[in-house]
């Protein structure tokens, strides 16, 4: 799915016109994108939360030579899903690789 997608459910499900679905689908992104940025946590009840997280830094190798390349510690974004999306057989990406 698309944000294109998202839009046109977003016009079809609450009869809006699609211009006026594609502003509230962009005020939403950009809202979270600036609350992200910000390190705010979102917390969206029955669908998940997403959280800032650091990143360590540390040695990656270039595959094609073997080459040691420093990887740099920064910032990430880890979604952890709600019970009604667990419900759906959705985990956190941690639990599933853990339990392989």
């Amino acid at each position: 799915m698309i944000k294109l997608d998202i839009v046109n459910r977003v016009a079809e499900r609450t009869g809006v016109p699609k211009m006026k679905a594609e502003q509230a689908v962009d005020a939403l992104f950009n809202s979270m994108k600036e609350a992200l940025a910000r390190g705010e946590r979102i917390e969206l009840r029955g669908f998940g939360v997403f959280v800032v997280k650091p990143r360590k830094r540390g040695i990656g190798r270039n595959p094609r030579t073997g080459e040691a390349v420093a990887i740099p510690s920064g910032k990430t974004i880890r979604f952890k899903p709600g019970k009604e999306l667990q419900a759906h057989g959705f985990t956190e990406a941690s639990d599933a690789a853990s339990k392989q």
